[in-house]
């Protein structure tokens, strides 16, 4: 059996999940990667996304629209701006959260910003599609 370790994302608000982890995928912003026990320790930052931890009672998505990761062999810590799970989160605050997105879209000045709210919004499409579906 794999060997666990403890994950922790938080937000501004409040720790968002605590839990023993097998494993954990991360949307990192130079490309996703996979993280288990015993991970070389790294610090990255993360792309609009979604993370998919993996525990022995099932898998939990969470959406992270930016943050920092840090990795050590015994842990992971995501400090995410904005973050929510996929399966708990209201619908009205998807959509009020994409409404804002595509306004700081609009709003944007820069090619690297455009990039980024960008891919926040096909994320959250795709997560209010999957909701839509049940």
């Amino acid at each position: 059996m794999a060997g666990t370790f403890k994950f922790e994302l938080v937000s501004p608000e409040r720790i968002l999940l605590s839990v023993d982890a097998e494993q954990v995928e991360i949307p990192g912003a130079d490309g996703d990667f996979t993280v288990l026990a015993g991970h070389a320790p790294v610090i990255a930052t993360l792309r609009p996304g979604t993370i998919l931890s993996r525990t022995k009672d099932g898998k939990k998505a969470i959406f992270v629209k930016s943050g920092f990761v840090e990795v050590r062999p015994d842990s992971v810590v995501v400090l995410a701006e904005q973050a929510f799970i996929t399966d708990e989160v209201d619908p009205r605050h998807i959509e009020t959260e994409l409404k804002a997105t595509e306004a700081a879209l609009a709003a944007a000045n820069d090619d690297e910003a455009r990039r980024h709210l960008g891919m926040a919004i096909d994320q959250m499409k795709q997560i209010a599609a999957a909701r839509a579906r049940g």
